[in-house]
Formats: structure tokens, sequence, C-alpha cells
């Protein structure tokens, strides 16, 4: 049965993905609000036209019609909002990072458990990525082994003419690490099956941008967990001539093989997304994995009709942005 949607902030691009792919499981959507200027916006009227722009957020919140909530304010933001959409009886889908502190997380897990919602942060960098969900298949096939070793690298182009302010705002993006890093603990602890996980090391700097003094263009962070270890590395020194946003890559090493996505591209090659490579005691292969079906989605839209946990565990979705707020507070420490 389709479900209507309501939308509160269109500050990052992703809100497109949110969107568009929950409207292709048939829920509909007619209202939207975000705070000031986003953007976004005009490429957002375009292409969602059916939408109206409220004036107040509360008017999303009070319609009782609406079973989910789609997050994508300024990332310091999310958590209050995620909050009051829970506590008016909807479920939350929020974008990267779901909060940026220790503090809003508490609170929306205290929130949760109170009101029984959903609070599903949209991990794109998985459960957008097609050679991502293969790769998932692949090692619950046994195909590798067990997964001792997750390294990702997160590479992003500035594009400083499109960023608005809050990008450079350390308050307000919440860190390098928490908020692209968010991706890549998500996939540490998916592959790995980690639930305890250290954060041994941890790093960020300002390279290049001293007129941003609050922006990170370079992070890295290397986690130990109770399933396998970890190394991420994040930055913002893509250049222009690669073909797309970022040349973001995936390594699993098993104990009975390796597997590599080359999610976005492959350098010198024509562009071409989502490439798998596999290597195993009988196979050595590459995988074109473009026609992949995408879970995440239509096993969110049921979670919420059946109330269940099959497009990501809470407690996955909580220790994910708990580590890499941890990440974050390290390095800090270490600046």
């Amino acid at each position: 049965m389709p479900f209507k949607l309501g939308v509160l902030g269109i500050d990052h691009g992703h809100i497109f993905g949110m969107l568009t792919n929950m409207k292709a499981q048939g829920c509909t959507c007619d209202a939207y609000w975000t705070d000031g200027a986003a953007v976004t916006e005009d490429k957002f009227t375009k292409t969602f036209p059916e939408l109206t722009k409220v004036a107040d957020h509360r008017a999303i919140l009070d319609d009782a019609d609406i079973d989910m909530v789609l997050i994508s304010a300024v990332p310091a933001d999310r958590a209050a909002l995620a909050i009051q959409a829970m506590e008016a009886g909807k479920d939350v889908m929020v974008d990267k990072p779901g909060c940026t502190t220790l503090e809003q997380l508490e609170a929306i897990k205290e929130c949760q458990a109170r009101t029984g919602r959903i609070w599903s942060v949209n991990f794109s960098e998985r459960f957008e990525v097609r050679a991502t969900t293969k790769a998932s298949e692949l090692v619950s096939q046994g195909a590798i082994g067990r997964v001792i070793q997750v390294v990702t690298l997160a590479p992003h182009k500035q594009n400083l003419k499109t960023r608005p302010d809050w990008y450079f705002q350390r308050e307000r993006y919440g860190g390098i690490l928490t908020d692209i890093g968010s991706h890549q603990v998500d996939q540490f602890l998916h592959f790995t099956g980690s639930t305890d996980v250290t954060v041994a090391a941890a790093h960020v700097e300002n390279t290049t941008r001293p007129e941003y003094p609050g922006f990170q263009d370079y992070g890295e962070m290397t986690l130990h967990g109770d399933g396998g270890h970890g190394y991420m590395r994040l930055d913002w020194f893509t250049p222009d001539g690669l073909p797309t946003w970022g040349d973001g890559r995936l390594f699993l090493l098993g104990t009975e093989g390796t597997i590599e996505c080359r999610k976005y591209t492959d350098i010198g090659q024509p562009h071409r997304t989502d490439n798998l490579f596999l290597v195993n005691g009988t196979e050595n292969t590459y995988i074109d994995c473009r026609d992949v079906d995408l879970p995440y989605f239509p096993r969110l839209a049921a979670d919420v009709q059946d109330r269940t946990e099959t497009a990501c565990p809470q407690a996955h979705t909580f220790l994910t942005m708990e580590v890499c707020i941890k990440a974050q507070m390290k390095a800090e420490e270490n600046v």
C-alpha cells in the first residue's frame, strides 16, 4: 500500500535520491518546507513541480495523512526536526549525517524508544550504489569468506561556487568524519558485522582553505571492531578532470578472497558506474552491477507499513552515528 510523505529541509542534494526512490515505491508527496533559501530549491521545484512549499514546518507535522517525513536540512538541524516528526507520529528517513553530536544522538534514541517510530539514515553510498549492493550479496553468499578488513576511499570535488555557507561552518555540518564519514562507518559495520568498535586513530585537517577556518578537506580514521578492522580516508581533492564528483572505492579483504568496488567511475576507461572486481579461490572476474536492484527503499516502505526492521536495523543506525561522531571528537582532540 502506498503512503504519503512530507519533506522537511532540502539543503543537501541527497533529497533528490531520497524522494525519487520513495516515490518509485508508490509513495506520494505534495508538500515541502525548508528553512530559508536552499541552493537546491530551483532544481527541486523543477524536478518535483507537484510539491507545494509550506511556510511553517508544523503544517507537515500536523498532517495526519503523512506517515513518513524525509529530512535533508542542514546537518546540525536534522536531529531536532526528526524528534519533532517522531513525536508527531511520523517515521523518519534523514539524510546523512543523521545528527552531529552525541547529545543529539541520545535525544534521538530516547525519542525513538518512547515513540516506536522508525529513524532511518539514508547512507546513500551503500543504499543507492548498486556495486555495493552486489558486494553485500557476494559476501552473504560466502564468496570471499569472512570479511576481516574494510577500506573505503571517499574523495569529493569541492565545487566551492555551488556550496552554501553552512558547508564551511564546523558546527553546522558536523565535521568531515561525522558527515562524509558516516557513509564509511556504515559500510564498515555492515560488512564486518561489528557491534563493538574502538576508534584506534582519527585525524582531520584544513589543508588548502585557510579562508574557511571551519572547513575540513581531509580526514581519516582507523577502526578496530569485534568483527573486523577498517581504514577510511575522506577528502575534497578530486580534480576537475574526473567525469564525476568523486572516485569512491570500497575494498573488502576476506579470509578467502577480495572485492573492490569502483563505485562512480573507472579511471582511464570510458565513464561507467558500479564496477565490481572479485578475486577468490576459483574466480578472477569483473562484474557490471548497473542492473542490480537496490533493496533499501522497498524494504523501508515495507517497514513503515509492517513495523519491521528489514531495511536497516535501528541499532546499526545508532551505532554508525555514535562511531563517526566519536572519531570526529578524537580527531579534533589531536588537532
